[in-house]
């Protein structure tokens, strides 16, 4: 015979009402009485049936979430951080990605409706403003990431421009001059959001920006760093320090200023975004930008379950999780890096 709620309260010595709190992740739980309940809920084997109380609610259980690539290991993260958020509110998550091409976009985001999923948490890099519009899907959309479209929809994304600047702003202070950009590239607007921070951060310091010393980027991957590294080094006049626009564009500057005998940071120090895993065990490891990965997943399902209990209408919300500098070794050394 089936455990029912009813008998894990009895055994918990709570409310019916109370376990199903617990079942379904409310916060709002005495904190005795949550443990109580989970001691319960492990001796019984209490199972929730998740499809009738979905079907009750009228609801399918998933989310969707679309990302440029997994092998990235930014979006790897997040979306395991996201997978840990939703579940907590009883949700189980579909991924798609999407390569970050435009059509592959609009594809992903045309196959999804009510019937498929609760709503989708979207991380777009080359979707336009006017693709937005024609796509009422009938269900709540998040937009995780900062991008230069102006759509009504809710998004959660930390400050680009703000960020940028600060991971400029640390090379300046180590007395960096000669600071090279590696990844600009028009058609990603977070791309665009960092340039401008790069740039703000030149100006404040009475800099001008030097064309020869910003690096393009079609894709934010290792090679491509290193490729833009070896060109940035055969320069008449190399930089003197890097600002990479991800961390594998960063390991993969490392890696061609290894291969040139130069010392990082003496000769050339480099500065990363992310923070992922990576980044705190390459050699040296990487100063970087730290978003708040976790805060950034939490705001984005909470803003979903917001939409799906109080309805889809109202102002488009936009939540900024917080960031940090990481400084290790790449601009400070060894030895201050490991203070």
């Amino acid at each position: 015979m089936a455990v029912t709620l009813k008998d894990v309260a009895t055994l918990a010595g709570v409310s019916v009402k109370t376990v199903s709190n617990v079942v379904n992740g409310y916060a709002f739980v005495k904190p005795d009485n949550r443990r109580r309940v989970e001691e319960a809920l492990a001796v019984t084997g209490y199972r929730p049936n998740v499809g009738a109380r979905n079907l009750r609610r009228g609801r399918t259980g998933f989310l969707a979430l679309m990302v440029p690539e997994l092998s990235i290991p930014y979006f790897g993260e997040l979306a395991g951080l996201v997978i840990t958020a939703a579940q907590r509110r009883g949700w189980s998550v579909l991924i798609e990605q999407t390569q970050g091409t435009r059509a592959r976009e609009r594809a992903t985001l045309d196959s999804l409706g009510p019937h498929l999923v609760d709503g989708a948490l979207v991380h777009p890099e080359a979707l336009e403003a006017g693709d937005f519009p024609d796509l009422d899907n009938g269900i709540p959309m998040v937009m995780l990431g900062e991008h230069a479209v102006d759509v009504p929809i809710d998004r959660v994304a930390i400050d680009n421009v703000v960020a940028a600047h600060t991971a400029v702003s640390h090379l300046l202070s180590l007395g960096r001059r000669r600071i090279a950009a590696i990844g600009v590239n028009p058609a990603r607007g977070t791309a665009s959001l960092r340039l401008e921070g790069y740039q703000a951060a030149l100006a404040d310091a009475g800099l001008s920006v030097v064309d020869s010393l910003l690096a393009p980027a079609a894709k934010y991957h290792r090679a491509v760093g290193a490729a833009a590294m070896k060109n940035l080094l055969a320069l008449k006049e190399p930089p003197d320090a890097v600002f990479c626009f991800n961390d594998l564009l960063a390991v993969g500057a490392l890696r061609a200023a290894a291969e040139r005998g130069l010392n990082v940071p003496g000769d050339i120090a480099i500065v990363g975004f992310d923070n992922t895993e990576e980044s705190a065990f390459s050699l040296p490891s990487l100063t970087t930008i730290a978003p708040d990965k976790a805060a950034i997943a939490e705001a984005a399902i909470e803003l979903i379950h917001g939409r799906l209990t109080i309805g889809t209408d109202g102002a488009p919300r936009e939540i900024q999780p917080p960031f940090s500098l990481e400084i290790r070794e790449s601009t400070v050394g060894v030895e201050a890096g490991a203070g």
